[in-house]
């Protein structure tokens, strides 16, 4: 190279160009187009967001599973108007600050559309940025608080902890005329709805709880909240807390001598609960909960036996709400002719959609389902209560 020779004007700009170039090809993720989302060709690009790790991981899953499913049935007619759907998963951890950072990701990788999360407290921390940068998100979470965002992007896939939680009050008081009530709940967004929820209702109905218990997320040992909890003899005791540890608080309950039926929402009718805290233990729990078995309907049978087949695995009401969600989504994208930003928004919140779950509907708030049935925990599975 002849180090005396002085470039020309145009040599930084040509050198600058191919830097860029080559820094946005190495940012590719193996595999995934570089087609902008929104582009008339190409890929259409969904990021669904869950905790993959973690004590959530297996809400995650289940959502995941779910998602994948609706999707490759899509991508196996020939995609969404001839387009393709292209998923990629992100990891959560269900950790809120995880998930902002996520959803700071998923608007720069011009992602049109988010399914997710299963946990309330991290998609409340994601609306924000989701609602600024225009992609629609359809949740899992069931908490109040989401509809508080009061975000038109935001919708929901299931119902609201008041509709879970009014259903079951409901049940208990005037159905069972159980009225010595004690509450257990953490104080995570899900379980602070979950708490406020049902004390509503049960006060709308005139019954305050015996005894009301608040324990942390990251609690193991209930002894001394369940201690309380004895004392005051309930009839029932609900409890608004996630899978693993409402498995954990039922478990430490019969341990000590309480034998009153537990009563919740969807996280006492998965697996996980039931495995955590014992056939026995779990047995006789009331679980409300907008889909208690894959013997729903024709709809749900094709389902389960379609979610069988690709993972060998028995299908639950999480993968049923990520797969309705992730149905409602690309149906509106193909009627709308891809739309993205509001006006996907505004033909999610449009698309009337016969599902596993139900009857979906949207409102302003963006629930689209408002009923739930009861269930009780037999033998280890969820059955319907007659």
């Amino acid at each position: 190279m002849n180090r005396s020779t002085r470039p020309t004007a145009s040599r930084p700009l040509l050198v600058g160009a191919l830097a860029l170039t080559a820094a946005v090809t190495a940012c590719s993720a193996p595999g995934e187009s570089d087609d902008k989302a929104g582009s008339a060709s190409g890929p259409i690009k969904i990021a669904v967001v869950d905790a993959r790790s973690g004590q959530l991981s297996s809400l995650g899953e289940w959502e995941y599973k779910g998602a994948k499913l609706a999707i490759d049935e899509w991508n196996k007619k020939g995609g969404v108007n001839g387009r393709k759907i292209q998923m990629k998963s992100f990891d959560s951890q269900g950790d809120p600050t995880t998930g902002t950072n996520l959803a700071r990701k998923i608007a720069d990788g011009k992602y049109i559309a988010m399914i997710g999360t299963a946990e309330s407290a991290v998609t409340i921390a994601m609306a924000p940025v989701l609602k600024q940068s225009k992609i629609p998100n359809i949740t899992s979470g069931q908490a109040d608080a989401l509809v508080g965002q009061k975000s038109p992007f935001l919708f929901l896939n299931g119902p609201t902890s008041t509709t879970y939680d009014s259903t079951l009050a409901k049940y208990l008081v005037k159905d069972k005329g159980l009225k010595k009530i004690a509450m257990i709940s953490n104080n995570g967004s899900f379980g602070k709805g979950e708490h406020d929820a049902f004390a509503k209702a049960i006060k709308d109905l005139g019954v305050s709880p015996v005894s009301d218990q608040v324990v942390t997320t990251d609690q193991k040992d209930f002894s001394a909240a369940l201690t309380k909890i004895r004392a005051a003899k309930p009839q029932v005791v609900f409890i608004g807390s996630e899978e693993v540890e409402a498995g954990l608080i039922v478990k430490q309950a019969r341990d000590l001598g309480i034998d009153a039926p537990f009563a919740g929402a969807a996280p006492q009718g998965t697996p996980v609960f039931i495995d955590t805290a014992g056939k026995k233990a779990a047995e006789g729990t009331f679980v409300s909960s907008p889909y208690l078995s894959n013997d729903k309907s024709a709809a749900s049978k094709k389902f389960a036996a379609a979610y069988k087949t690709a993972y060998g695995e028995t299908a639950e009401l999480h993968g049923a709400k990520a797969y309705d969600g992730t149905n409602i989504v690309l149906t509106a994208l193909k009627n709308s002719d891809e739309a993205t930003g509001a006006k996907l928004a505004e033909a999610i919140r449009s698309t009337e959609h016969d599902g596993l779950l139900g009857q979906f509907r949207f409102g302003e708030d963006g629930v689209g389902i408002t009923r739930t049935d009861i269930g009780v925990i037999r033998d280890g599975k969820l059955v319907a209560q007659k």
